[in-house]
């Protein structure tokens, strides 16, 4: 019975543009039934291969290598039987024949694109500012109305908040932890929850604030100094994050040049 490796349905989407991309003439690898599988598209599969983490050895070149040559086999048979002229079929291949162009503009694009340094430190300081120099540690009880926002401060004013939290809190990712949403920094909140908590003092319980999920009581457990990660730490997120909106602004370009019918 003909069987295919994990590593092959792992990385199909790969496998699809490699075969389309790599028919270079480069020394085969194999010969199946006289139609040479290229060198060329096993080091291309060696090299996804270790994209998700699997170690280069013998053993793997191995793997793959009989996993080209059961796709050899495989699509000939296909081919024989006139599949690939089948609509299903044919539309299929002409979707990856798109995707694996599309994914090489994205890539020459990114190339020929570089970002530059001093726009990824604007970005840094920008984030730095924003982030400011202190983490705070809030607990909040999230309800539907005013009215009721204004019950749960009467209470936590008598009551301990994580008890009123666990019993009346509508948000399921902080009720069961009695409101605790942990230390993060404000500009990671809603705009209004957020300057509400940039605004109080530790221990302090705020007047209910309406965000778009609804009424929240906050408390401000407590504060600490935030220590910023080094430019080159994010370095890679800033410019992945310049790329990604580079490249929907190409394609946004393209798009209103296209005639769309």
């Amino acid at each position: 019975m003909l069987r295919f490796s994990r590593i092959v349905l792992f990385s199909s989407l790969f496998v699809c543009g490699a075969t389309a991309m790599a028919d270079d003439g480069s020394k085969a690898a194999a010969l199946v039934n006289g139609v040479a599988v290229p060198q060329s598209r096993l080091d291309l599969r060696i090299k996804a291969a270790e994209q998700q983490g699997q170690p280069d050895s013998p053993e793997l070149r191995t793997t793959l290598r009989e996993d080209l040559i059961n796709l050899e086999i495989v699509s000939q048979e296909a081919a024989r039987q006139g599949l690939e002229k089948e609509a299903v079929v044919a539309q299929q291949l002409e979707l990856a024949r798109q995707s694996v162009l599309a994914s090489a503009y994205v890539q020459n694009y990114v190339k020929t694109h570089p970002v530059e340094e001093a726009l990824l430190k604007q970005d840094y300081e920008a984030m730095k500012a924003r982030i400011g120099n202190k983490e705070y540690k809030v607990s909040h009880i999230l309800v539907p109305t005013e009215d009721e926002a204004k019950t749960m401060l009467k209470r936590v004013k008598k009551e301990s908040f994580a008890k009123v939290a666990k019993q009346k809190s509508q948000d399921p990712g902080s009720k069961d932890k009695g409101g605790d949403l942990g230390w993060t920094v404000p500009s990671n909140f809603v705009q209004p929850f957020g300057e509400a908590v940039s605004a109080m003092q530790k221990g302090q319980i705020s007047a209910p604030v309406q965000t778009q999920y609804g009424w929240h009581v906050i408390k401000l457990e407590d504060t600490r100094e935030l220590k910023v990660p080094a430019f080159e730490d994010v370095k890679q997120n800033l410019e992945k994050r310049r790329q990604q909106e580079l490249i929907q602004k190409a394609i946004s370009e393209l798009r209103s040049k296209a005639k769309v019918e």
